[in-house]
């Protein structure tokens, strides 16, 4: 046994040849090269980040382009005695040789958990309560046991008293408050009002006269001594720690002079470890090292904390401006481990954008390909975008890789990630360019508390490939030899190993070869398509290869293919080089079943040419082959171009009652079994079965399906499942399919690539359906009845029809909008500036739920958009932060309290007329129903109409059709205070089969019709009013009692007007009401008048009448509508007196409990202790009488209606006075994050 561990394999180097490489070229390291790490941040701290090879900074510059760290800092202030008062409301003290000529302070105020990864704010909330909580709470609670156990020995058998059994109810308020505010407390699932918003910094920027700088006070005490004093990082390399306990790391950029502040942490700690295989220097450790030691880093966050750190158009948007700028420095290498789905890529802002940034301002883009395979076409964007311009990266493992970095048992031999995306792209290019170790246990950020960690992915088999071009870079500056991004490109194509007996489609070229591909480029510095990308369409459009599936597979296709080459930076390009750009090249394919022409010569023009593709003759299976170009006055050179071609042939369906296949197959680890079925037409779904035939041997699978339907999303029908087979063990598993003529679906069954053992297995595919005659089903429940049709037209199935509504949607427009010109960090070179639309919404939340805004126009589309970027942001009335959103809107469900909120939107394009088409984007608002309501179905329309029998199960046979009829929904309880166009949707299920209920889904939605309007019972057998003189009278005095309560309270006219009402012989209680509320609603109040008053109007009121009304069950007078509104009307202003009177008296003062006491005992008569009326009182009763625990009760209450400030101080008093000092300091110091002063900036 060896005692020393091969702490190389551990950041693999080997594999690609770069150990070779610098041991040949020690200096050709990356020095000189700067690679700008598209991701979720840099930690400078991070292990190997600190210098380069050269002794250089390695983190050169710090940039978030997501906006998620962003302060805005417009408030300016001036110091007084040294201090200024801070966002927060606390006093903050400057530091003497702070140096600030103007005296001008921009101040703002920032939450550290904006700032926090979603992992570490869950570790910071679980230390805090061990800190701040879960002690005091441990004392609270024991007292409050204590207290109340005592109060039921000491009172046992006793008659109580209306204060004993205040204090009771006091005493167990306090136990039931002291339970609900922990739970509250624990709860991290919304932003309530008693949520830890964790801790909140004021920020300052200043001019020192040389340069801007900000400070960040940590302390949270307005010590700003103790806190970070940052200079912009670019300049000074200045960053600091938020907290010991945190870890984050962050610096600043300063912006808008002053009014901006950005502060740059990490989402994630996926960045940092990029960066680290990339290129981290370990000077006394060089096994440690990145592929490239001596290059630079440019830091530029794409993701967005808000987020869960998914990148945004904003965000990439920015990142590729600033490189485009190159103001600083000029970036050699993007390395972008990010990316989605896209529906299509042959258009897309973003897309456009990133071809700008290679094709014209010649970065070297490196991208990773996606993680997941491994069925086909499932390479995400990028590299599927526009333009072939961008390197696509997939993962490979190593024997080496296996052993050190996954210790496993025995050494495989080396091949693909099970999960490493595959192409080809939907319109037919590689989509993968070429294969890299795909994992590396290497530097991670601080805040993880670790100084490595083992990741994979294509994320880690991207940065090898940038580090490894910074590595060819750095040699080819060393020795004045040009390059481009499309000679990068190529010769890493035309020097990759092809990996025998692993997938094409995985690999691309093949593995990763440094030392060919630097011989590539340097023998080929000077050929004369150096500069050139070759942009290839087929089909007379813009697709970039030739995919045949389906029906297209099944016959003879001539294909016309168009060829144009583009100079880099084309319109810059000397008018000579174009006019001698001429190429004769040579066309060659190894496959006989494509034709295509021996030669073709190209200028700079577009040119085309025809092929013909015959894969009639071809078996089951993906076959892929390309046409290469060559350059026949240099064949050496190898292939200038290709165009992909990839036939997808289907394997032939066993006939019967149901129509699939059976294989047994004998797996390896890591093999691939790819079958690809046409879909019979009317099948819904289909059902995978596998067992095992080996009694010793278990396995790790996965199944992996995909149909592809056009301009739709890879993901649209997938599905991916890891599964474990035991011992002679069987699983199961339904997929949704699409019938059709032409439509294929691919099973790929894969071994898991390091599961060790061969095993047999023996599986089965079986197609089913029950069809619809509407897929998308839409009812409108004004029109009573909705008819569906089923067919099971592939074999018997037994149909259940079950349709449930699941959440209502409305439809907002928005309450304002402008558009807005951005600042400097949003403007493309040489100047062109990006507008940003801001929408506003008004949403209003009845109860608590979960809702998903969502705006359709713009949804679903990131990389293919036309429109740069959108994103929400949720506030509630407070201008509290609840959460945010893009273009995925089922990412992102929010829980949320009842109460009012604002939604606000931007959306961000360069072109402000095409905003201008935004401006009234009306908004779906989705709201989770508390439980879902069934639709009755019935089998018969006759059954229907009179609600008979429902439908249960019947058969369906093969070609018959069953009618069913849906029944609207019988209840108006949706439909009350519904919006124009709202309406309920939810799923529909037809198969009893349970594989079949929990696959073939269908949507519904549910239009709600006008709600039924009520009559109006009072209205009936009343006179009509007659127009006399009494009724001008009658109308003079309501016109005076409305006024007596609007005028001012203490003026002459008031006080005439009342005196005179009351000697009118009107109705003295309105009178009296009426200067109640005139009284009460003055700003300076007279507590004696309104106690005077108040007194009035209670004696006034027939109180024996009115509880005598109270007590009947039911009033069967004729006039019972009258009396019951005149009553109601007298009880309310009881109400009111009595709570008025209650106010004043404990205003006035003085020994009033018995009063006080009597008007607690009437309130509780005719209303609840917490209706809005009385609340006021009620608490400043229990106040009086040092029952906080009940007053406190009350107040919660009142702030679970509407949360304000004032609310709030007043728990936090009552919380001082129970003695419950650890909830009044939490509660205290999170005022300034619950009631920021304005909205954060997007």
């Amino acid at each position: 046994m060896s005692d020393a561990f091969p702490c190389w394999a551990l950041q693999p180097r080997r594999e690609t040849g770069a150990t070779a490489f610098l041991a040949k070229y020690p200096e050709y390291d990356g020095r000189g090269t700067i690679i700008a790490i598209f991701d979720s941040g840099v930690d400078p701290a991070a292990g190997g980040m600190q210098v380069t090879s050269d002794g250089k900074p390695k983190l050169i510059d710090r940039y978030d382009g997501s906006g998620s760290g962003d302060v805005a800092t417009s408030t300016v202030v001036e110091a007084k005695d040294g201090k200024i008062t801070g966002l927060t409301g606390r006093s903050l003290t400057l530091p003497a040789d702070w140096e600030n000529p103007s005296g001008q302070w921009h101040i703002g105020v920032k939450n550290a958990f904006d700032l926090y990864p979603r992992n570490l704010k869950d570790r910071v909330l679980a230390e805090r309560r061990e800190k701040l909580w879960d002690d005091g709470h441990k004392s609270a609670l024991a007292e409050a046991v204590r207290k109340l156990h005592e109060n039921e020995t000491e009172k046992e058998g006793e008659q109580c008293s209306l204060h004993d059994k205040l204090v009771k109810e006091n005493m167990e308020a306090e136990l039931e408050l002291v339970t609900s505010l922990d739970k509250k407390f624990r709860d991290g699932s919304t932003a309530h009002w008693f949520s830890d918003p964790g801790p909140v910094y004021d920020c300052l920027v200043w001019y020192t006269g040389k340069s801007w700088r900000a400070a960040i006070d940590t302390s949270e005490q307005g010590d700003l001594s103790k806190g970070l004093n940052l200079g912009v990082y670019r300049e000074t390399l200045e960053y600091g720690k938020l907290s010991e306990s945190d870890c984050v790391n962050v610096s600043v950029n300063i912006y808008d002079q002053g009014n901006l502040l950005e502060i740059v942490s990490m989402p994630s700690p996926h960045g940092t470890h990029v960066a680290s295989i990339a290129a981290a220097c370990f000077p006394d450790d060089p096994d440690k090292n990145g592929l490239a030691p001596g290059a630079q880093i440019v830091s530029i966050s794409v993701g967005d904390s808000r987020l869960s750190s998914m990148e945004t158009g904003t965000a990439l948007a920015r990142a590729m401006s600033h490189i485009m700028r190159g103001e600083h420095y000029k970036v050699d290498v993007i390395n972008m481990s990010y990316g989605e789905h896209s529906h299509w890529s042959h258009a897309g802002r973003i897309g456009e954008l990133m071809t700008e940034v290679v094709s014209k301002h010649g970065v070297t883009w490196v991208v990773s390909a996606g993680n997941d395979g491994p069925a086909l076409s499932t390479v995400g964007a990028p590299p599927d975008i526009c333009q072939n311009v961008i390197i696509g990266v997939g993962a490979y493992v190593s024997p080496e890789m296996m052993s050190v970095m996954y210790s496993t048992r025995q050494k495989l031999p080396g091949g693909q990630y099970t999960w490493t995306s595959r192409g080809p792209t939907t319109d037919g290019d590689r989509g993968v360019t070429i294969c890299a170790p795909g994992g590396a246990i290497t530097s991670v950020p601080q805040f993880t508390l670790r100084g490595t960690q083992l990741m994979n992915g294509t994320s880690m088999a991207a940065p090898h490939v940038s580090g490894s071009v910074a590595l060819m870079m750095s040699g080819l500056r060393a020795q004045n030899l040009s390059w481009s991004p499309f000679s990068i490109k190529r010769a890493l194509e035309n020097s990759a190993n092809r990996l025998e007996n692993q997938c094409p489609f995985g690999q691309g070229n093949g593995l990763l070869n440094i030392e060919g591909a630097f011989e590539h480029l340097t023998k080929f510095a000077n050929a004369p398509e150096r500069d050139v990308r070759f942009a290839i369409g087929c089909n007379g459009g813009s697709k970039k290869g030739v995919y045949l599936r389906g029906s297209q597979a099944e016959k003879v296709s001539e294909i016309p293919v168009s060829v144009e080459p583009f100079f880099l930076d084309a319109d810059n390009r000397p008018a000579k080089d174009k006019l001698n750009f001429n190429l004769r090249l040579a066309l060659s394919c190894s496959a006989a079943w494509v034709q295509h022409p021996e030669h073709f010569d190209l200028m700079h023009t577009s040119r085309q040419f025809l092929i013909s593709v015959d894969p009639t003759g071809l078996p089951a299976g993906a076959h892929a082959v390309y046409i290469t170009a060559h350059d026949t006055e240099n064949p050496g050179k190898g292939k200038l171009f290709e165009i992909p071609i990839t036939v997808i042939r289907t394997e032939q369906l066993s006939s019967g009652l149901k129509p699939g296949v059976e294989h047994q197959v004998s797996f390896k680890p890591g093999q691939i079994q790819r079958h690809f079925l046409s879909v019979p037409s009317g099948a819904t779904w289909a059902t995978f079965r596998i067992s095992s035939l080996s009694s010793t041997t278990t396995g790790k699978f996965v199944l992996h399906t995909v149909q592809l339907l056009p301009k739709l999303v890879v993901r649209t029908l997938e599905q991916h499942k890891m599964f474990n087979l035991a011992e002679n063990g069987e699983w199961e598993l339904s997929v949704p399919v699409q019938g059709g003529d032409g439509n294929v679906v691919e099973f790929c069954v894969s071994k898991w690539w390091a599961n060790l053992g061969n095993i047999d297995v023996k599986y089965t595919i079986n197609f089913h359906g029950v069809l619809p005659s509407q897929r998308e089903i839409m009812m409108h429940g004004g029109e009573g009845l909705m008819r569906l049709d089923l067919v099971s037209r592939i074999s018997l199935e037994d149909i259940q029809p079950e349709i449930k509504l699941k959440s209502a949607v409305q439809v907002l427009r928005p309450t304002e909008s402008k558009v807005v010109t951005l600042g400097s960090r949003d403007i493309l070179p040489p100047a062109r500036h990006t507008f940003e639309l801001q929408l506003f919404y008004t949403i209003s939340v009845p109860k608590s739920t979960e809702i998903t805004p969502n705006l359709p126009m713009l949804s679903d589309v990131l990389y293919e958009s036309e429109i740069e970027s959108q994103l929400w942001m949720l506030y509630d009335s407070n201008k509290r932060l609840v959460g945010s959103g893009d273009a995925y809107p089922s990412k992102w469900g929010l829980k949320v309290e009842k109460g009012e909120y604002t939604l606000r939107v931007h959306i961000r394009q360069e072109k402000r007329d095409l905003l201008d088409r935004f401006t009234e984007t009306p908004l779906l608002l989705s709201s989770k129903l508390s439980s879902a309501v069934s639709l009755d179905v019935y089998s018969s329309h006759s059954e229907a109409v009179v609600g008979g029998k429902k439908m249960s199960v019947c058969k369906g046979y093969p070609g018959r059709s069953i009618p069913i009829y849906i029944s609207p929904l019988s209840s108006d309880k949706h439909t009350k205070g519904s919006s124009l166009g709202q309406y309920l949707q939810g799923t529909a299920t037809f198969a009893k089969d349970e594989q079949g209920k929990k696959t073939d889904v269908y949507q519904i939605k549910y239009i709600l019709p006008e709600p039924m309007k009520k009559k109006d019972k009072s209205k009936d057998g009343k006179k009509a009013k007659t127009d006399d003189y009494e009724s001008y009278k009658d109308s003079i005095k309501d016109s005076k009692i409305a006024w007596l309560s609007k005028l001012p309270a203490d003026s002459i006219q008031t006080k005439e007007l009342y005196s005179e009402l009351c000697t009118e012989g009107v109705s003295l209680t309105s009178v009296h009401a009426a200067r109640l509320q005139g009284l009460t609603g003055a700003e300076n109040k007279d507590w004696n008048e309104i106690l005077a008053t108040a007194d009035k109007l209670i004696g006034c009121v027939n109180q024996t009448e009115l509880l005598a009304w109270l007590g009947t069950k039911a009033d069967t007078r004729d006039n019972a509508a009258d009396v019951k509104k005149d009553m109601e009307k007298m009880k309310g202003q009881l109400i009111d007196a009595l709570a008025a009177k209650g106010e004043a008296l404990l205003k006035v003062g003085g020994e009033k409990n018995d009063e006080l006491s009597e008007v607690y005992t009437n309130i509780v008569k005719y209303c609840d202790p917490t209706d809005t009326k009385v609340i006021g009182f009620v608490v400043g009763y229990l106040i009086r009488l040092e029952l906080y625990g009940k007053a406190l009760k009350y107040v919660v209450k009142q702030i679970e209606e509407k949360h304000s400030k004032d609310l709030i101080l007043q728990v936090v008093d009552l919380l001082n006075k129970l003695g419950w000092k650890h909830a009044a300091s939490f509660l205290e110091k999170s005022i300034p994050a619950k009631f920021p002063v304005e909205y954060q900036p997007f």
